[in-house]
Formats: C-alpha cells, structure tokens, sequence
C-alpha cells in the first residue's frame, strides 16, 4: 500500500468524466488499498475518488468517522430529496470551503469490491459525502456549485475536507 499525492485543481483529470471499470482485478483492488491509505493518512478526510489521486476510474472511498470504509465501484446517484446548506471543502482544493446545497437524503448504487451491486440510502454527512465523490467521477468539484469563487473562505479548525 501507498499514499498517493493528491491532485489539486487545476489540474485536468480533476475535469474529465471517469471511466467506468470493466473488471475488478488486482489492479484496482492495489488502487482501493492505495486510496484507503491515502485517504486516513490525515485526521478529517472523508472521502477519496480516484481521479483525485490522478486515476480516471469510477473507483470511490468513504470513511466516515466511527464507520467502516464504503467502497463504491461505478457509483451513481439515483434518487435525492430535500436540500440543505452544507459547508464543504475538498482535498483537490484546499485550506478552503464554501457554503453549497446538497440533498438532504441520497441514494446511490454501485459495486463492492468483490462485484456485488450494493444500494446505501444515506442522510448527514454520509449524503453529502456521497454526492460530492460521485461529482468527482463526473468531473465537478464542489467550486462548481458556488454562485462566486469569492464565497470561497480560508479553512479554520473544525471544518471537514471532503
């Protein structure tokens, strides 16, 4: 296993779709493990998708605080409800975040790593997670969801990196 570097905007895989993986081998299987590594390398990550580490792969890590890791493989959102304002920040743009709405509930479909289709219904924080990782996949950074880049804010303590 390794940490991986994070890649930061502007890079241009950050902006390309993710291709979805046809197989689940070895190979990202080794990417998984990488971005899990990578991932709780520091306290208040919450998720990691794979473009961010520079793979353009529908490849996806959560670990939410006192839960264990949820893997997504060709992850999508197929239903939200509600909305609410969330402050969020992002590893690929950081020391900042901006207040933006996301649903108040999701749920999303995907593959676990051994190829089983998973559904997670989810609200809080793992919603939020949720859709701003499968944004990620889909080349959107959370930026994207500002009215202006000056409502971005310096990081203080407390706030989460997503």
């Amino acid at each position: 296993m390794a940490i991986l570097p994070i890649r930061t905007l502007p890079d241009p895989v950050l902006r390309q779709k993710a291709k979805r993986v046809r197989t689940i081998d070895n190979s990202i299987k080794k990417l998984v493990a990488d971005m899990r590594e990578t991932l709780h390398a520091d306290a208040g990550r919450v998720g990691l998708a794979a473009n961010q580490v520079g793979v353009s792969l529908r490849v996806t890590v959560i670990g939410i605080p006192d839960e264990e890791d949820i893997i997504l493989i060709n992850p999508q959102i197929v239903r939200r409800k509600g909305e609410r304002q969330v402050t969020e920040g992002c590893l690929s743009v950081p020391d900042y975040v901006g207040q933006i709405n996301r649903a108040e509930t999701v749920t999303a479909k995907g593959r676990d790593l051994s190829g089983k289709e998973i559904r997670i219904k989810a609200e809080g924080l793992l919603a939020q997670a949720l859709e701003h990782e499968i944004d990620h996949l889909n080349g959107v950074v959370y930026v994207d969801h500002l009215e202006s880049m000056d409502d971005l804010r310096k990081i203080e303590p407390g706030d989460i990196e997503i």
